[in-house]
C-alpha cells in the first residue's frame, strides 16, 4: 500500500472525501484582488490577461503589481503613447517648452486642454495620496523586474485629441472648454476612494458609457471606440505567449468586443485633414466683410464710410482687448489686441490670439521655475493666474475668442448699412 493510498483511508475514516478535501482546499485560497478587475482571453496556446484600471486609485496600483507578479507574463502592454509615456518619467518636460514656439505652432488650445484634464486628475491623485498614472508606472516598473517586454500601446495623444476636436460642431467645441476650464474652479466634491473604485465595476461601465455616448457621441467615438480597436490590435500583435494589458477600466468592454478583428493603426492614427467647407469657412468671413464695405459703400455714393469702418473697428476692438484683460494680460497686450484685431480678424492665417500671446510672452517671460511649477498652479484658477507660463497660455486663448466674438458682432453691424 502506496503512502498516497494510506493517506485516502486516513482521510475516508475521517470522513473526507479526497474530492471534498480538493474542494476546500480550493476554497480556503483567497482569490486575487485583481481576479474580479481581469479578463483573461486564451487563443491557441496564447493568454491575454486585460487589467482594468483608474488612472488615480491605490488599488490599481496593488492590482497590476500583483497580477504581473503572478503570472510572469512575456510582455506587458500599457496605455500609453511614447508621448504620455515620457510625461510619466520625463518630470522635466516643461522646461523643454518654448512658449513662443507653442503660440506660433497654435498648440495654445491643445496645450490648456491638456493641462486642464491633468489638473482634474491630480487634484483627485493629491487626495487619495497617489500619483496620477502611477498604475502605469507600476506596470513599467513590475514589467522590468519580470523581464517582460513592454509595449505602449495608445494611439498618440495630439492625433486622438485632434480626431476628437474635428468630430465636434462649434457649440460642442465650445461646451468641451467650458467644462475643461471649469475643472480648474474650486468647488463641488471630488470622487472619493471608494467612489472611483465603484466605477471599475464592470457591471457599471456599460451603463455610464451609454449615457456618455448619448450626451457626447461626437467625443466617446474618436476618445474611446476608435482607442479600443487601436489598443486591441496592438495587444494582439504583441510578443509571447502570455500577456498582460493594464488599461483604463472604462476600455475593458470595448476592447473585447473587438478581440480578433483586428484594425488598421496607421489609418485610426491620421490627423483628419481640413475638408473643402473648412477651408472655405477661413476665407467666408474676411470675403463677406469686402462684400459688405464694397455695398454699403456703393449704395451711400461713400456717405457711410466712416460710420462702416466704426461698425467694424469698435467691436473687434473692444472685445478683444476686454477679453484679453479678462485674461490677466498686460497693458500693452491689451493694447496690441485693441489695435490688431480689426486687422488679423481680415486675415484667417494669423489670429489675433497669436499677436498678442507674443506680445505678452515677451513681457511675461516666463521662468524655468514657472514651467516647474507648472503641475501644482494648474489645479486652481488662481495658480493659472500667478504662473507666467499658464498666464500666457490663458492670455493667448483669451484674446482669440475676443477677437472672433468681435468679429461676428462687427459683421453683423456691417449688415445694417446693406439691409
Amino acid at each position: 500500500m502506496t503512502k498516497n493510498d494510506t493517506e485516502e483511508i486516513e482521510n475516508e475514516a475521517e470522513g473526507l472525501s479526497p474530492d471534498l478535501l480538493e474542494s476546500e482546499e480550493n476554497e480556503s485560497a483567497p482569490e486575487p484582488l485583481w481576479a474580479d478587475k481581469a479578463k483573461i482571453i486564451r487563443d491557441g496556446d496564447r493568454v491575454y490577461y486585460l487589467l482594468g484600471t483608474a488612472h488615480v486609485s491605490r488599488q490599481s496600483v496593488k492590482d497590476v503589481r500583483g497580477l504581473i507578479d503572478e503570472v510572469q507574463p512575456d510582455t506587458v502592454c500599457v496605455e500609453l503613447c511614447e508621448a504620455r509615456y515620457q510625461g510619466l518619467v520625463d518630470r522635466d518636460r516643461w522646461k523643454k517648452l518654448n512658449i513662443s514656439e507653442v503660440i506660433r505652432d497654435g498648440k495654445t488650445l491643445f496645450l490648456l486642454a491638456n493641462l486642464a484634464l491633468g489638473a482634474f486628475q491630480r487634484r483627485i491623485g493629491e487626495k487619495l495620496g497617489v500619483e496620477p498614472g502611477a498604475e502605469m508606472m507600476e506596470a513599467v516598473r513590475a514589467a522590468e523586474d519580470c523581464g517582460a517586454n513592454l509595449e505602449l500601446i495608445d494611439r498618440d495623444v495630439q492625433a486622438t485629441l485632434k480626431r476628437t476636436w474635428a468630430n465636434l460642431s462649434l457649440w460642442n467645441k465650445a461646451q468641451l472648454m467650458t467644462v475643461m476650464m471649469g475643472s480648474l474652479l474650486p468647488g463641488g466634491e471630488d470622487p472619493t476612494e471608494a467612489q472611483i473604485e465603484e466605477l471599475k465595476e464592470h457591471e457599471k461601465l456599460p451603463e455610464m458609457l451609454t449615457i456618455f455616448s448619448q450626451e457626447m457621441p461626437q467625443v466617446k467615438g474618436p476618445l474611446i471606440d476608435e482607442r479600443d480597436r487601436f489598443m486591441m490590435s496592438a495587444i494582439e500583435e504583441a510578443p509571447g505567449e502570455k500577456v498582460v494589458a493594464v488599461v483604463g477600466a472604462a476600455h475593458l468592454a470595448g476592447m473585447m468586443h473587438n478581440q480578433g478583428q483586428g484594425a488598421d493603426r496607421e489609418a485610426l492614427s491620421e490627423i483628419p485633414k481640413p475638408g473643402t467647407w473648412s477651408k472655405a469657412l477661413k476665407w467666408i468671413l474676411p470675403l463677406l466683410i469686402l462684400a459688405a464695405f464694397s455695398v454699403g459703400y456703393y449704395r451711400h455714393q461713400g456717405e457711410s464710410l466712416d460710420d462702416m469702418l466704426f461698425a467694424w473697428i469698435l467691436p473687434n476692438s473692444i472685445f478683444c482687448a476686454l477679453l484679453t484683460a479678462i485674461g490677466g494680460g498686460h497693458i500693452l497686450s491689451i493694447i496690441t489686441g485693441f489695435i490688431a484685431s480689426p486687422i488679423t480678424s481680415m486675415n484667417p492665417l494669423l489670429p489675433a490670439g497669436v499677436v498678442v500671446g507674443l506680445v505678452e510672452a515677451s513681457l511675461r517671460k516666463p521662468t524655468v521655475e514657472d514651467a516647474e511649477n507648472i503641475n501644482r498652479d494648474v489645479q486652481s484658477l488662481g495658480g493659472v493666474y500667478q504662473n507666467r507660463f499658464t498666464r500666457v497660455l490663458l492670455v493667448v486663448a483669451a484674446s482669440t475668442v475676443g477677437s472672433a466674438m468681435g468679429a461676428w458682432i462687427g459683421l453683423g453691424w456691417l449688415a445694417s448699412f446693406i439691409a
